[in-house]
């Protein structure tokens, strides 16, 4: 106030511009209005899998036009499909014709039609689905037998013996069955033994109220065994006379066996084993051969013997190759492929070790006709089968080059437009799917063209996967790219890498998406983990590191290959140790090796990882092809795996000898 204590002016604009402040920071901290269709749509989606409808339908309103606007009706129509009419579905079906929006909704609408039995209706649309799934596939039996078509039920068999929950238009076929007496408690058992080995356990106590009084598994035993298997064998008060007695002791083998084949196997040959039936002593010395040989012990071909004549899963089967393998057991690599069903027996994999046990085993001329099979094909084991062969490594020639036009007609696609529209909103998951979606049924000049493409639009993963699908005419330029290779390569080079190896790791790891996230939380071209990139980031002294760099292509490209390095060099140089434990960690690449000097092939064919054993196999095929394309040194595939020295073994050493047993081609 002044002297005539009347207030001041400076006060009065001092609290006037504290208000406007306050206001700008009620502004700022209030969340911004999507204002571009892309925001809107992104918004939109963000609605849909909260669950709240009416913000998507008012975001709808603002999409009219827009080329996604179609998934905002069809997540507005899924979410009341139950009560939606006939006429509405169609018309939306009809607007979406040949869609993949169009295949989701009617695959939704027949399983709302199944579960409310509108059989008629449900039988016009069935016909008009593409894909299959095994919802509606149940639901399409029980249509059947609606009309008295009794063969229907034996159908559901496949979905019985599946190692997952009954779909729930299967349930009252399955019942039915049971009911009829054409499924036993024989039947009972065996779904739950597959459920069981699966891990599914809550879907297994499901199925175990199908089993008769007698026979009933109480549920606190059977959850008390999946967690502590070891509480139930030790436990002198089991009534092995009784089948559910010994089902539980079969299924605490399966679990401890995980861990510990071997203490799963003195239970049984001590304790256990005199108790049990043939089959079911053939049942259990097949699991315990399957987790043995998962963990590359010898004992587990000594299992398979054991287990006899019981049948085997074609997971079983596949291990006990492995199994021989290891063991240099030939033999048993042939007598093992006479017992695979036919079309396992003639997978790559199996065609190739089939050869090489008729090459050791003196069968020249069978072993080259094997090989011959595969060795025009373009993987791992089609590239071994034509080194043994004495074929050369050479890239086919191109094809077809898709003219303009034919580039210009996947471009006017409405599927396309959408896939390369999600893309670009980093909507992958959806963007694969339309884009998948797109290229069903395409010839091989249809996808080069689609290929091309992608690769004008920077959708990398999606050229390389479709140039991929080809079948006669190929183009491996498209196949193997090689985008952002000013930073990967000169990262490689200081790091003292092999270029191909480097490049051919980054198309198993992200296909060259720089911004790519993994479910695990691995990110960018080279797919670094948290955890590492900071690690290496903190060894290469890299003051400016933030996670969100690690999309950038080239802190992605330094940090992956100084990782790369470090690997390669705690595994004395081997890229195909180093491939291992670039994806599951060096420890783990360590422990895979044998206590003998083992091919590297073998070596990559036994890793326990279904992932890792797919991974190294593609990253030193993908190699091969890159050092072609780069014109490097040509050096055979079976150079580059070289031989895996033994646990504690000298690496070096192994590869020196495996570089004399073969000299660059």
């Amino acid at each position: 106030m002044d002297l005539a204590g009347k207030p001041t002016i400076a006060p009065m604009l001092r609290a006037l511009m504290l208000a406007f402040a306050l206001a700008a920071l009620v502004v700022q901290a209030a969340p911004s209005r999507p204002q571009t269709q892309d925001e809107i749509f992104l918004a939109a989606h963000a609605a849909a899998r909260a669950g709240d409808y009416d913000k998507l339908a008012r975001y709808e309103a603002q999409l009219q036009g827009y080329l996604l606007e179609p998934y905002v009706e069809s997540w507005l129509l899924r979410a009341r499909l139950e009560d939606a009419s006939a006429d509405e579905v169609r018309a939306f079906l009809g607007r979406e014709q040949g869609s993949l929006l169009a295949e989701q909704m009617r695959k939704e609408w027949l399983k709302a039609l199944g579960k409310k039995q509108q059989w008629d209706l449900f039988r016009a649309e069935h016909p008009l689905l593409i894909g299959e799934d095994n919802d509606v596939a149940c639901y399409a039996l029980q249509a059947r037998r609606h009309q008295r078509d009794e063969s229907a039920l034996a159908e559901v068999r496949a979905q019985w013996y599946a190692p997952r929950e009954l779909p729930e238009g299967c349930v009252p076929l399955a019942e039915a069955l049971i009911a009829d007496g054409q499924f036993t408690s024989r039947h009972v058992w065996e779904r739950i033994r597959i459920l069981l080995e699966a891990g599914a356990v809550s879907a297994a106590w499901r199925t175990a109220a199908y089993l008769p009084a007698k026979e009933a598994l109480d549920r606190g035993q059977l959850f008390s065994v999946a967690a502590g298997p070891q509480r139930y064998l030790d436990d002198k008060k089991k009534n092995l006379s009784r089948r559910q007695a010994r089902e539980l002791a079969m299924f605490a083998l399966h679990r401890l066996a995980r861990s510990d084949p071997l203490a799963a196997a003195g239970y049984w040959d001590k304790q256990l084993r005199a108790k049990f039936s043939a089959e079911e002593q053939g049942y259990v010395w097949g699991q315990l051969a399957l987790h043995a040989a998962r963990r590359n012990l010898p004992e587990a071909l000594k299992w398979y013997v054991e287990a006899g004549d019981a049948p085997l899963a074609e997971e079983q089967l596949a291990w006990r190759m492995r199994a021989s393998l290891r063991q240099g057991n030939w033999n048993e690599i042939k007598v093992t492929a006479e017992k695979m069903p036919p079309l396992q027996r003639n997978e790559p994999a199996w065609i190739y070790w089939q050869g090489r046990a008729d090459l050791a085993l003196g069968n020249a001329t069978e072993a080259r006709t094997l090989f011959a099979r595969i060795a025009g094909e373009h993987h791992f084991y089609a590239r071994l089968a034509a080194e043994e062969l004495g074929l050369a490594f050479n890239i086919p020639p191109k094809g077809h080059t898709p003219a303009p036009e034919e580039v210009a007609a996947i471009a006017r696609s409405p599927g396309f437009r959408r896939a390369l529209a999600l893309y670009r909103l980093d909507q992958r998951f959806e963007s694969a799917r339309e884009w998948i979606w797109s290229i069903r049924g395409m010839d091989d000049k249809q996808l080069l063209a689609a290929a091309e493409f992608a690769r004008q639009n920077e959708m990398f993963d999606r050229a390389i996967n479709t140039a991929d699908k080809t079948l006669a005419l190929h183009d491996f330029s498209v196949r193997y790219l090689a985008p952002h290779r000013g930073a990967l390569g000169g990262h490689a080079r200081a790091r003292q890498l092999e270029e191909a190896w480097v490049l051919g790791l980054v198309r198993q790891e992200s296909r060259f998406a720089p911004t790519v996230k993994s479910s695990a939380g691995a990110a960018g071209l080279m797919q670094l983990m948290p955890a590492t990139a900071k690690w290496v980031a903190r060894r290469m002294g890299m003051r400016d590191y933030s996670w969100a760099r690690v999309t950038d292509t080239e802190v992605n490209a330094a940090l992956g290959t100084y990782y790369l390095r470090h690997v390669l060099d705690d595994l004395d140089g081997n890229p195909l140790l180093a491939a291992a434990a670039y994806n599951a960690g060096p420890g783990r690449a360590r422990r895979w090796r044998d206590t003998r000097p083992l091919e590297g092939a073998i070596y990559a064919e036994t890793i326990p990882f279904n992932e890792t054993r797919d991974y190294v196999k593609k990253v030193m095929n993908n190699t091969m092809y890159y050092a072609a394309i780069l014109g490097g040194q040509a050096r055979s595939l079976k150079m580059r795996l070289g031989i895996i020295a033994p646990r504690g073994g000298n690496d070096k050493l192994m590869a020196k000898r495996a570089a004399e047993e073969e000299q660059p081609q």
